[in-house]
């Protein structure tokens, strides 16, 4: 978190809904060229490419100069890396595979300093402007966006507990790892797969819990957002890439 406030978390609480962009390819001059196009939020992403504490650090920099708002998904909900990207100043965490109501309340853990978490303190850190911050230790908690992952059967029949619990900001539904799960890989958009979303995805928005996803279809994305979902991702960097490099050499050679 810089002096910057946290414009998606704002947002989301307010239920205004946001379109983000996933970040994979781990270089920061990727993120300034998709932070240039105005996505309201990129999630910059820890579990399913080569990122570490340096990449996201480089991204966040990046990013801090535009107006759209950063999101990074750690590997796993693990507190010592929560602590250091948080160090960082990472604005919103996306926690992956959250299984259980304790897994949940443990993310939220992990982001709150004592008395209500663990979270260490070190007093002089990008997030607090090197210590020129002194209202951050009493504000982070406010500004820090915690979001979970629902990625199975299980943890979609849990979703309105866990996005009841005090500190969950959003809960966000992973239709890859769902259809997985169903005996549907690489399947994300399978009805099956929607069929058992949309109807725990439903629950929370009359709940007033804001829910969000990533699929890679645009229209599909805005039916989502039509149906009530508040933030939802709509593709990711390689793949822009290699979808039009595909179709650039399609069209020389045709």
């Amino acid at each position: 978190m810089s002096n910057k406030s946290n414009e998606f978390l704002k947002a989301i609480r307010a239920g205004k809904q946001q379109i983000g962009l996933w970040l994979n390819l781990a270089n920061p001059m990727t993120a300034e060229v998709v932070a240039g196009a105005g996505f309201d939020w990129v999630l910059i992403d820890m579990e399913h490419s080569p990122n570490d504490i340096q990449s996201v650090l480089a991204q966040l920099q990046v990013l801090a100069a535009y107006g759209t708002t950063a999101m990074v998904r750690p590997e796993w909900n693990d507190p010592v890396l929560v602590k250091r990207l948080l160090d960082l100043g990472t604005p919103n965490l996306l926690f992956p595979m959250i299984q259980s109501l304790a897994e949940a309340r443990n993310a939220v853990c992990a982001t709150r300093y004592p008395p209500q978490g663990i979270r260490g303190v070190s007093g002089t850190t990008r997030a607090n402007g090197f210590g020129r911050r002194p209202d951050y230790h009493s504000r982070s908690a406010e500004e820090t966006g915690v979001l979970v992952q629902v990625e199975t059967r299980s943890a979609i029949r849990l979703a309105q507990e866990i996005g009841a619990i005090e500190g969950v900001d959003g809960v966000f539904f992973g239709p890859a790892d769902i259809a997985a799960d169903m005996g549907l890989l690489g399947q994300p958009l399978h009805s099956d797969v929607w069929a058992a979303i949309r109807p725990a995805a439903k629950r929370l928005i009359d709940a007033g819990v804001p829910v969000g996803t990533l699929v890679g279809d645009a229209t599909f994305a805005k039916s989502l957002l039509a149906d009530g979902f508040t933030f939802v991702a709509c593709g990711v960097d390689a793949s822009l890439l290699a979808r039009s490099a595909d179709a650039l050499l399609q069209a020389m050679r045709s």
